[in-house]
This record gives structure tokens, sequence and C-alpha cells, in this order.
């Protein structure tokens, strides 16, 4: 695995480890860095592998799709990339579920449901999965996150309606550089403020790691499924993601397999001003956890 050389790093105090990112304290209060990881894992961590220069692309592709999102009213955790594998966001306190969007039928629903993958569906359906380690996420559904206190009602609105607008301006974006957006998942974070407000934030990564991506002529995937599948190729897959979006020359920053360095560390520093200059929009207070919503 290729680790970021700086010593600083290395002195910092880790906060979490996940299979494709490190959480290191931050330089501020309310603040950690968010590294990104070569490793690449699948079903349940039982295939591993690790796929030089995948951290780096995916702290790009993330810091730039979020900055984006920031210009549509999304608060996100972004708040700069520090380096080419490293980003400063906000500290949150994650919420454990994963919020899955699908638009065209792929992965684990096709063989859930029995549909035909690529079968477009006539609307968008979101999924909800407890995250749970020990014996993977387990799908749920709202009165499931409402009886276990995981959101309150209001805030389960304002994730819905988060992930719906996400969802629509991703498509419009990934159409305008010839992919399709199949599906992806979001996890979510709050932030409470000093006089008790409670604010949501789009939190952890958005890359090729947890989107599907189809190029839109030819159908070929642009994805971790390349690595699911054994399908090879996939940095070349991920780097062709950043080309497109304009995150990396076109001649690229990996080539067999070596990164060249000196070119990714020159790249231009992504910082969400937006984001950093916004005035937040807090979450109504909840009623009782368990009351039903009114219809």
């Amino acid at each position: 695995m290729m680790w970021n050389k700086d010593p600083r790093t290395s002195r910092r105090r880790v906060i979490y480890e996940g299979a494709a990112k490190i959480i290191y304290e931050g330089p501020e209060p309310g603040t950690v860095i968010q590294y990104f990881k070569d490793d690449a894992s699948a079903f349940n961590n039982s295939k591993k592998a690790v796929i030089a220069g995948k951290g780096v692309l995916n702290n790009r592709i993330s810091a730039h799709l979020m900055t984006r999102l920031e210009t549509i009213g999304i608060p996100t955790h972004f708040l700069k990339s520090v380096n080419m594998r490293e980003q400063l966001v906000r500290q949150l306190d994650m919420i454990p579920l994963s919020v899955v969007v699908r638009n065209i039928a792929a992965g684990p629903v096709c063989q859930r449901l029995g549909v035909k993958e690529g079968t477009i569906l006539p609307r968008p359906v979101v999924e909800f999965y407890y995250k749970k380690a020990e014996s993977g996420d387990a799908l749920v559904n709202e009165d499931h996150i409402i009886a276990f206190n995981w959101l309150d009602p209001y805030e389960l609105d304002e994730l819905l309606a988060m992930a719906w607008r996400i969802n629509d301006y991703l498509n419009g974006l990934f159409t305008g550089v010839g992919l399709r957006l199949v599906d992806f998942k979001l996890e979510f974070g709050r932030m409470h403020g000093e006089f008790g407000e409670l604010y949501l934030f789009l939190a952890d990564e958005i890359s090729p790691d947890n989107c599907r991506l189809w190029d839109a002529q030819t159908g070929e995937k642009l994805d971790k499924d390349r690595f699911r599948h054994d399908l090879g190729g996939v940095i070349e897959a991920y780097q062709d993601v950043a080309k497109r979006l304009g995150l990396v020359p076109q001649t690229g920053i990996i080539d067999g397999g070596n990164i060249n360095e000196q070119l990714a560390a020159s790249l231009a520093t992504i910082e969400n001003d937006l984001g950093q200059e916004r005035q937040l929009r807090s979450i109504p207070k909840g009623p009782t956890p368990g009351k039903p919503r009114k219809a």
C-alpha cells in the first residue's frame, strides 16, 4: 500500500480506519483529515487488493463533486484538499446508515429481485442500509429508522430531500461527460451548534468506489465493478472518469500502475469556499423518537 510520506501524517492520532480511508485528528477543533488509501475490497472484505493510485483519483474526484454539490445548496463535510491523498473535512457524528439511490438496475438489486441488469427504473429507488461491519449492511426501511432512533422524522425528511437533489444534479453532471449514473451510495453526519441547533451534512466520499458509472454509448463499466468482477483495467477506468471531469490531464497521472507523483502533487488544490461561507440551515427539532409522522 502506498502511504503518504509526510511525517506529520504518521504522528497524527488515528480516529478510525476503514477499508478505503483513514480518519486522523484534524489541525483544529471540529475538523479531521480524511486520507484515501489504495486498498480495494468487496463482498464484505472477502476480496481485497491494493490498486496503486486509486486513493489519489478518488480524493480528487470526491473533492470536486462535493464542491459542485455545494453550489446547489447541499452542505458537505468537505473543506479543502490538503495534498493528493488527503482532505480537511468537518468532524461529524456519523449516522449509521448508507443511503443508496438507484436509477438503473445493477448489482445486488438484480439478484434480490430478479431484475435484468441494465433495466431503467421508472423512477429512482432509494434504499437504506444499517451499517454493521460484523455481518454486512442490513437493508432497512423508514419504520426501522424511526423506531430505532437512527434519525428522527424531521431528519429523515431532510435526508431524503437531499438524496433526491443529489441524484438529480449528479445525473445531469455525469450525462454531460458521457456517463450514466447507474446508482450510488451516500453517507451523512450530524453537527450540533452552540445553542443546540442540528445540522445535516453529506459526508464520506463520492467516487467510482461508491458510484456505478457506465459509458453512455458503450455501456462500459467505469467503477468498482471492474474490481468486483475481475474485469481488469480498474485504475484506467477511474482515471477515465477523472479525465472526463477535467480533474487530471488527458495524458493522465497514472501509467502502467506507476503514479507521476510530481504531476499529481502539482494539480490545483480544490477548496470548498462556498461551503465555508454559507449560512447553515438547521433541522427542526423532531418529535419523540418512534412517533409516527403525519401522512
